[in-house]
């Protein structure tokens, strides 16, 4: 049996999977829809950060709070399946984090991700964020079925990994507001057609914005950052 599809050659158990799965998506659902409540609450708008394995998600959120952290309250809750490594990074920013552990899940989920937002807010003054990042367990498939209360939801695509994975992951990408490709000043050394990459994530969702840059090159951060202030702007 597929733990992800719920897939089994026996039919009756298919169908208590299916069951199952609907399930605990709609559960999810419902505490996402409280989640969002409480973000805004908090007088927050939430981003949530998708993509593979070293995509540069936390190098981003490190460079994006050299960027803005003195202009907006920044909050952060790092997703991963074990260590404390990214929160660490992101802490010495001097910025409020919650390191959320999932013990083996490939995603968060809303109950988790509800949890971190209590523990966020404890270490704010007033309770009260700008922008809050949640940077997702690296994966380019189940983190798409979860919704976990944010606003706003950017899928990176960095250079070493290539410029088809727009067409081979299409949920992903159609769920997603923006597209930020990442790692651009590797693009001399690997196979990976922008225009591609672009081309693709657009036939999938025209409505998708589009960032290029190279956050530890300082490329194309003004971009990045003007849309995050277009996000506030319009939360």
């Amino acid at each position: 049996m597929c733990d992800a599809c719920g897939c089994h050659t026996n039919d009756d158990a298919t169908e208590k999977i299916v069951e199952v799965h609907q399930s605990l998506l709609a559960a999810n659902l419902e505490q996402a829809q409280k989640n969002r409540q409480h973000i805004e609450a908090m007088g927050a708008v939430a981003i949530n950060m998708i993509s593979s394995p070293g995509s540069g998600k936390t190098t981003l959120l490190e460079h994006t709070i050299d960027y803005i952290g003195d202009k907006f309250r920044i909050g952060v809750i790092e997703g991963d399946i074990e260590t404390e490594r990214d929160a660490n990074r992101i802490r010495a920013k001097g910025i409020p984090v919650v390191q959320l552990t999932t013990g083996g899940a490939c995603h968060l989920d809303a109950p988790l991700v509800h949890k971190g937002l209590h523990a966020l807010e404890k270490q704010s003054k007033d309770g009260t964020f700008d922008l809050i990042f949640i940077e997702n367990v690296g994966n380019l498939v189940c983190p798409a079925s979860f919704d976990l209360g944010e606003h706003n939801r950017i899928i990176l695509l960095s250079v070493p990994e290539g410029s088809d994975k727009p067409a081979k992951y299409p949920t992903t990408f159609n769920g997603a507001q923006a597209l930020i490709i990442t790692k651009t000043d590797l693009l001399s050394y690997f196979d990976f057609s922008v225009e591609e990459a672009v081309r693709e994530a657009l036939h999938l969702n025209p409505d998708l914005a589009v960032v290029e840059l190279s956050a530890t090159q300082g490329l194309g951060m003004e971009a990045w950052t003007a849309y995050l202030d277009d996000v506030l702007v319009n939360r």
